[in-house]
């Protein structure tokens, strides 16, 4: 029996797509792509990067040592699962 062939999910597009799509808009023979920070507030935007940004590393400092490394085995054990660690 025939394997069906394999779909590709999640595959990011390469550089010459990215810039044949760019093309394409610009020429205006293919819709822009939407951006994602429409119909947000710009001063909102730049306020959250900026807390996502030092958000490690205060987290890092309040927890210490011991509940980081905690922290980083559920993490590794939520990934890998059980058997692997």
């Amino acid at each position: 029996m025939a394997k069906s062939p394999k779909k590709k999910r999640g595959r990011r597009p390469d550089f010459a797509e990215n810039a044949f799509r760019v093309v394409q808009e610009a020429t205006g023979q293919a819709p822009k792509t939407p951006d994602p920070d429409a119909g947000k507030d710009p001063a909102a935007v730049v306020r959250g990067r900026q807390g996502g940004l030092v958000g490690g590393k205060v987290r890092a400092q309040r927890l210490g040592k011991k509940k980081l490394t905690e922290a980083a085995k559920r993490a590794a054990r939520a990934r890998w699962g059980k058997s692997h660690t």
